[in-house]
C-alpha cells in the first residue's frame, strides 16, 4: 500500500523530514516530493485551494497512492489548547456559494455535495487510540481566506457546524473523491478564532506541527499495515 502525506507549507513538513531518513525524489511544478519510508511519501503542495488541488492531482497521477493523509495546522472555532490534534470526520468548503441560483450554501458543483466525509474514520480512531494519542474529532471548513475572529468566522461555525478552519483540506478531499483515492486528515490547532489575536498565535505554528508530526508518521505506518 502506498500512502501520501499531503502538507501545504514547507514549515509544516520540516520536522518529519528531520526525524526520518527522508529522500527528495523530485520537485515538479514547484511541489517537492519526498520518500519518508517504505510505502510512505510526502509532499508540500502550497497554500490555498488551487495549490492543494493541483498538487494532489499531480501526486496522484505520478505516484498512484492508495490513501492520502492531509496533515497541517488549522484555526479552531472553539477554545482548545494550541497543538490539540484533531481527526477530521468531514470537510466543507465555506467559500463556495451558488445559493443565488437555488443551491444550498457550500454545494460544490460537478460532485454536487456540501459535505466531504473522510474515509476509514473508525479505523483511524482505533489507530490513534492504539498509539496513545490524545485527539478530538470534528468537521473542518476550507476556504481561500486566513480566518480571524469576527462575524464571518461566527457564520462559518454556525452554518457548517465546523470545529476548525483552514485553506487546503477540502480541496484535497474533493480531488481524492474524484480519483477514488481514500482520504483522511489530521490537523493541529495553531490558533483560536475565538481570541482577538489569533493571527499572532498562528506564527508559532511550528511547535504545533512538530507535535502533530510525532503522530502522523506512526499513524501512516499503522494505516499501511492495516491495509496490506
Amino acid at each position: 500500500m502506498r500512502i501520501g502525506l499531503a502538507y501545504a507549507m514547507s514549515g509544516e513538513i520540516e520536522s518529519i523530514l528531520q526525524s526520518t531518513n527522508a529522500k527528495l525524489l523530485e520537485t515538479v511544478c514547484g511541489v517537492p516530493v519526498y520518500e519518508i519510508g517504505p510505502g510512505i511519501l510526502a509532499y508540500a503542495g502550497g497554500i490555498g485551494k488551487v495549490n492543494a488541488a493541483m498538487s494532489a492531482q499531480l501526486f496522484i497521477d505520478r505516484y498512484h497512492p492508495d490513501w492520502i493523509v492531509n496533515a497541517g495546522v488549522a484555526g479552531s472555532f472553539v477554545d482548545q489548547p494550541i497543538g490539540t490534534v484533531v481527526l477530521a470526520d468531514s470537510f466543507v468548503q465555506h467559500d463556495v456559494d451558488t445559493s443565488a441560483i437555488g443551491d444550498p450554501v457550500g454545494l460544490v458543483s460537478t460532485v454536487n455535495r456540501v459535505e466531504f466525509p473522510t474515509d476509514g474514520l473508525e479505523l483511524a480512531k482505533e489507530i490513534l487510540s492504539g498509539l496513545g494519542a490524545e485527539y478530538k474529532t470534528g468537521r473542518v471548513a476550507t476556504g481561500e481566506v486566513f480566518m480571524t475572529k469576527g462575524a464571518r468566522a461566527d457564520w462559518i461555525a454556525e452554518t457548517f457546524g465546523a470545529m476548525l478552519c483552514e485553506m487546503e483540506g477540502g480541496a484535497v478531499a474533493q480531488v481524492c473523491l474524484r480519483n477514488e483515492v481514500k482520504f483522511t486528515a489530521l490537523k493541529s490547532v495553531s490558533d483560536r478564532l475565538c481570541q482577538d489575536n489569533n493571527a499572532g498565535e498562528y506564527f508559532n505554528f511550528g511547535e504545533a506541527m512538530a507535535k502533530l508530526n510525532t503522530v502522523v508518521l506512526p499513524f501512516a505506518q499503522a494505516l499501511s499495515k492495516e491495509n496490506t
